[in-house]
């Protein structure tokens, strides 16, 4: 039994839809975590696809315990509240203090091998939104391998997050001509269905082909593009001038804090993804995904298409 937690978030999503649309897995053998109840449409939606769905919850171990037990595959999408890493949260307070709730749970029950859903910068990484993915990372790989299997998937930034990259950006509303940011640099945006197409196949590929490895998984190196030019793609799909001014880091705190008001802990947290940006850790030179996909007769999505649609659909 493979069970998924986070199956009703974006990345898990995706992963449980590839794993169903291209029978790589019969659904009854796939178990869909959720913190949801069972009278809600998260619910509803899980059960729906004809797997079994049942409550866990990151704050309470033993609902996690009770909903892995009988797995022996565990992928674990990392948790969603990212206020738990702002303001330089300490080692064990950070959003790994939820993934290291599930890792031991599913420990406790037997779970022979544990995949983690972690991102795709470089190691070391000077972005703050890499230290609950590092810390994460170093818990399990300091596992025995008589414990758990591990295998980490650095997962490609998405390519329906470049608002996020870029300024927080509205692609439908937002009036703004020039973009601050705190710096600049290529990026292998890698659209989130690939990634569930790849992640789905990692999982059910026999466990020692992708034991004890970190996997990247993004486009390759050629399809990457810079903040810059994602703004130029928005620019021609909204018919208005659109730019990006590299203005550092304090002044970008600065004015998101101050002028868009923003909370400081979070826009202190994000900022240093600039450094990254600048430093080149999201140009990621590596096909694993391109040949995953290719199994399938699939290539990957280029954010051009993503953005283009973003702007023009909302």
């Amino acid at each position: 039994m493979l069970s998924i937690i986070g199956a009703s978030g974006n990345l898990g999503g995706a992963t449980l839809s590839a794993l169903l649309s291209h029978n790589l897995l019969p659904p009854q053998s796939i178990i869909a975590i959720t913190s949801s109840n069972p009278n809600s449409d998260t619910w509803g939606s899980l059960a729906a696809k004809g797997v079994e769905v049942r409550h866990g919850d990151f704050d309470d171990p033993s609902s996690l315990e009770s909903a892995l037990r009988g797995s022996t595959k565990l992928f674990l999408v990392s948790t969603p509240r990212i206020a738990l890493d702002f303001h330089d949260a300490p080692e064990g307070e950070g959003r790994e203090k939820h993934h290291k709730v599930a890792i031991d749970a599913a420990r406790k029950v037997g779970v022979k091998h544990i995949y983690y859903s972690s991102l795709a910068f470089g190691n070391p990484s000077k972005a703050g939104v890499m230290r609950a993915h590092v810390r994460t990372e170093r818990y399990l790989k300091g596992l025995g391998e008589d414990d758990v299997k591990v295998t980490v998937l650095r997962e490609g930034l998405y390519n329906e997050s470049w608002p996020l990259y870029m300024g927080y950006y509205d692609p439908k509303e937002d009036e703004r001509g020039s973009v601050r940011l705190a710096g600049d640099g290529k990026v292998c945006w890698t659209g989130i269905e690939d990634l569930g197409v790849g992640n789905a196949l990692v999982l059910v590929a026999p466990g020692e082909e992708w034991e004890g490895q970190t996997v990247y998984l993004s486009t390759p190196p050629e399809m990457a593009k810079t903040m810059a030019e994602i703004a130029s793609m928005v620019a021609k799909g909204r018919g208005r001038e659109v730019s990006v001014e590299v203005v550092g880091r304090k002044d970008y705190e600065t004015y998101y804090i101050n002028e868009k008001k923003m909370d400081p802990g979070a826009v202190e947290w994000w900022s240093s993804t600039y450094d990254a940006l600048e430093d080149g850790e999201c140009l990621i030179d590596d096909h694993t995904l391109v040949k995953l996909l290719a199994t399938r007769g699939k290539k990957p999505v280029p954010v051009e298409e993503t953005v283009a649609a973003m702007v023009t659909e909302g």
